[in-house]
């Protein structure tokens, strides 16, 4: 016999409060069992919708201090580290979708708020702009992508199908830039301005100007607008560490090019913000046909250059306006000049050679006298109480910084000759404390990479070229792996103490970053990333599974993490990497090293 609801609720032998109960019972195990199948659905995420991210907070007490270590005798530990290793996250991975989602860029390729941008003669489009919060979606993999050609060969060539950009081999097939030949692209060293090769190039340029001396007083270079870096790729060989940039796609993926050979790059363009670069960093900036209207905006772009060349630092200038003489590149000539003696620059060298191209080579003032004994005080010196350094997110000025104090007599005093100038003592540091702390410093990693890091972990330091230090100090990690053939790209976060021109007088390269913010690098660009008491203050600020992605972004699939922090930080970041398919091993409860595998979401 069948019974309605209606039936039962009209029964008299049933008591309407039982009935309505049992009614209860039922809507609410219906709603608990809809409630946790959509739970287990995976969440995909577009990349031009980003969704919430979880932000942690705590309380107004300090972070835990790092563990010091006491010995150098690794082992495996066991207990609550070990149980974070069996641990994973409950996260939900999907891959990023749409047209650039293999490459994407969350804080370059923020494609909503650039639409919305008006300007575009001082390239606004081309700056960062981060998505709030940024998509937390995993990048895909090329199709057909592989384990990167492995340096010195990398240099010459790379497998297409990990960089598959066929554009560039068209647009530059005359001036030797990339060739296409089967499974790989070839680099055969060339460039615009040096088509017969840019080693003879770069020897043209020291038998101009002997006093350049490549590899010993100028170890740190700029190549502005660097095409696939080949300048920076060949100057290795003359001991000369190059930071290659250029702005995203300005021809197609040559910063993705450059990374993938194993070359030192990022992503940047003088617009209307400072570069992430220190004051007089750069013994040299080179420019060759790098499209830059210096004298464009009042200046600022030179006078951007000026802020970051070191006093006595030289600029070469090899472009069109140099060597040809018609109408149009002659004003743009005559601009350069009234800039250049503007702010005190001198011409020490301009030549021709066999091809027709010629190069102008500029010099920085070593003093504040030439400022001082302008006629009319235009650009003007910008208010020394009022300089701040730390160059992110600042705009452009139209001032002359301050040139540092003089140390010996009435002259700058340049960095020591390479390689003495990597453990000597940086012209940046005036305070004998801080001098102290640097030489400790740089003892304490020396001893603890050649006895640990090289010793006992698990990485295959053969396959490593690109490395990046997320946390660098002082530089004493990139300054310890000097002898083995890769370069380190020394992170310094905006929040932390600005120790990055202490880098560069050092011989080392390095930018300024927000690690709650997207680098301004391609997907895949690095081999190791290495981070030394990163978290502990930066989970305050932002969400650590929000790093966790961006690392995945960026480093290579076979590559490896190295984590030096608290067993706190340890065992919050374990669980979020493996859900990552990270492979995972913990040491002397302050060391994670991890390898990131192959693996993508299905969707």
């Amino acid at each position: 016999m069948e019974i309605s609801v209606d039936g039962v609720l009209n029964a008299r032998k049933f008591p309407f409060i039982f009935s309505f109960f049992i009614l209860l019972i039922f809507l609410l195990v219906s709603f608990l069992f809809l409630s946790d199948s959509q739970s287990q659905i995976p969440v995909r995420y577009d990349l031009a919708m980003p969704q919430p991210s979880i932000i942690i907070t705590s309380s107004s007490s300090p972070p835990p201090k790092p563990v010091s270590l006491p010995s150098f005798n690794i082992t495996v530990v066991t207990g609550v580290t070990e149980n974070a290793i069996t641990e994973v996250a409950d996260l939900k991975w999907s891959k990023c979708t749409g047209p650039v989602a293999v490459d994407y860029i969350p804080c370059l390729d923020n494609f909503k708020v650039m639409k919305k941008l008006k300007g575009k003669r001082r390239m606004e489009r081309k700056e960062r702009h981060c998505p709030q919060p940024s998509p937390r979606c995993l990048i895909p993999l090329p199709k057909g992508y592989k384990s990167p050609v492995l340096w010195p060969e990398s240099r010459d060539r790379v497998w297409f199908n990990n960089v598959p950009h066929p554009k560039l081999v068209e647009f530059k097939k005359d001036q030797n830039w990339v060739q296409k030949d089967g499974d790989y692209l070839v680099f055969p060293g060339g460039g615009t301005q040096f088509k017969d090769g840019v080693m003879h190039y770069v020897n043209y340029i020291e038998k101009t100007l002997p006093a350049i001396e490549w590899g010993k007083l100028r170890r740190v270079v700029l190549d502005v607008g660097c095409g696939v870096a080949s300048f920076g790729g060949y100057m290795l060989d003359k001991e000369v560490i190059t930071m290659s940039f250029a702005p995203k796609d300005e021809h197609e993926a040559q910063i993705q090019f450059a990374l993938e050979r194993g070359i030192p790059a990022t992503l940047a363009i003088i617009g209307t913000q400072r570069l992430a670069f220190p004051d007089n960093a750069f013994d040299l900036i080179h420019c060759s046909r790098c499209r830059v209207h210096w004298h464009g905006d009042g200046g600022k772009p030179l006078l951007e250059l000026n802020r970051i060349l070191r006093p006595g630092g030289y600029f070469i200038w090899s472009a069109t306006p140099v060597y040809q003489d018609d109408e149009k590149h002659k004003n743009v000539w005559d601009a350069m000049v009234a800039l250049t003696e503007s702010i005190c620059w001198k011409i020490v060298a301009k030549a021709f050679y066999e091809t027709g191209i010629g190069l102008v080579i500029y010099q920085k003032p070593v003093t504040s006298y030439c400022y001082q004994s302008r006629k009319a005080n235009k650009p003007p010196m910008c208010d020394q109480n009022r300089w701040n350094n730390i160059s992110w997110y600042a705009p452009l000025d139209n001032c002359i910084p301050p040139l540092p104090e003089p140390r010996q007599g009435d002259t700058y005093r340049w960095p020591v000759a390479w390689p003495e100038r990597l453990n000597s003592r940086p012209v940046s540091l005036s305070v004998e404390a801080d001098a102290e702390m640097y030489y400790d410093d740089t003892k304490h990693w020396s001893r603890l990479v050649s006895g640990v890091y090289r010793q006992k972990f698990p990485i295959n330091w053969t396959n490593v070229r690109n490395v990046m230090d997320m946390n660098a100090g002082y530089g004493g990690f990139a300054a310890a792996l000097i002898d083995l053939p890769l370069w380190v790209m020394n992170v310094i976060p905006v929040h932390e103490q600005d120790t990055l021109p202490v880098i560069f007088d050092r011989g080392l390269i390095g930018i300024y970053h927000d690690w709650c913010e997207s680098l301004s690098t391609y997907p895949r660009s690095y081999d190791m990333l290495h981070a030394s008491s990163l978290f502990g203050n930066l989970r305050l600020r932002c969400d650590i599974t929000e790093v966790a992605i961006e690392m995945d972004r960026i480093l290579r699939p076979g590559g490896f993490l190295l984590v030096k922090d608290t067993v706190e930080v340890t065992n919050k970041l374990t669980p979020i990497l493996r859900s990552l398919h990270w492979s995972i091993t913990l040491h002397h409860d302050q060391f994670l090293i991890a390898t990131k595998g192959f693996w993508r979401p299905q969707r």
